[in-house]
């Protein structure tokens, strides 16, 4: 698969973070190259503390700030809390609506999201749920959701036509067929990554050299250092070229 820049791009993950782990990198590569980037958080990071002082509300409010602050340094103004309660998110028949309807009012190019069929990798890490859930809901909402004119005629009633993307991306995968170089922008991934101070606390170097070891692992057979790596799906390539999928 090539890579190329998408003129705008809708990101759809489960909690703060995720997204500065999978593709903060790409996300910057992309608005520095003139994409409008919109990020959308389902659930509200209110479980993700074992401090015994702080409330599930407190950190709801914090990890909101902190994901705004995190965009930022990426080039992302506009960040979508949907307020899902964190470490209960299922892919139900209303989140795949409400993902229908944000795709239809932000009408992007791609869709990034993470990797529903993803339950692990290797013998350390079993995949949050969430995770699982976000990417199941998500491409549920792509196809038929967001593509189908009378999959949801009440959309029709509030102006919010159908959206023919161009593609999507998908984080945590295990079988990648595209590495995007983010060897420019691995400073900004990491510097986005650090404004989630209740996430990081006293283990952000240890962080900051897992991210760089998972940035060289993903661009291990590539000409460049770092890279992150999807899981790419385009619609606007004709299928009888097997060459160019």
């Amino acid at each position: 698969m090539e890579y190329w820049t998408p003129e705008s791009a809708l990101v759809v993950a489960a909690h703060p973070d995720d997204i500065e782990f999978g593709c903060a990198g790409t996300v910057a590569r992309w608005t520095q190259e003139g994409a409008q980037v919109t990020y959308a958080l389902l659930t509200n990071g209110a479980a993700g503390s074992s401090d015994p002082e702080m409330t599930r509300e407190r950190l709801t409010e914090l990890r909101e700030a902190e994901q705004r602050a995190s965009a930022k340094v990426v080039g992302v103004d506009r960040v979508e809390f949907l307020g899902y309660e964190d470490g209960l998110l299922e892919p139900t028949l209303e989140v795949r609506e409400r993902i229908v309807r944000l795709i239809r009012r932000v009408r992007p190019e791609v869709v990034v999201t993470t990797d529903p069929t993803t339950r692990y990798f290797g013998d350390r890490y079993i995949n949050h749920p969430d995770h699982r859930a976000a990417g199941e809901a998500t491409l549920a909402a792509v196809i038929p959701g967001s593509d189908t004119r009378l999959a949801y005629p009440e959309l029709l009633e509030e102006g919010l036509e159908p959206v023919k993307l161009t593609a999507v991306w998908l984080t945590m995968n295990t079988d990648p067929n595209l590495v995007v170089d983010v060897t420019d922008f691995i400073d900004r991934k990491l510097e986005s990554l650090r404004c989630h101070a209740s996430q990081m606390g006293e283990s952000s170097e240890e962080d900051a050299r897992f991210i760089h070891d998972l940035a060289e692992w993903a661009a291990s057979k590539e000409p460049f250092r770092y890279g992150e790596a999807f899981k790419v799906f385009r619609f606007d390539l004709p299928l009888s070229a097997p060459d160019e999928l």
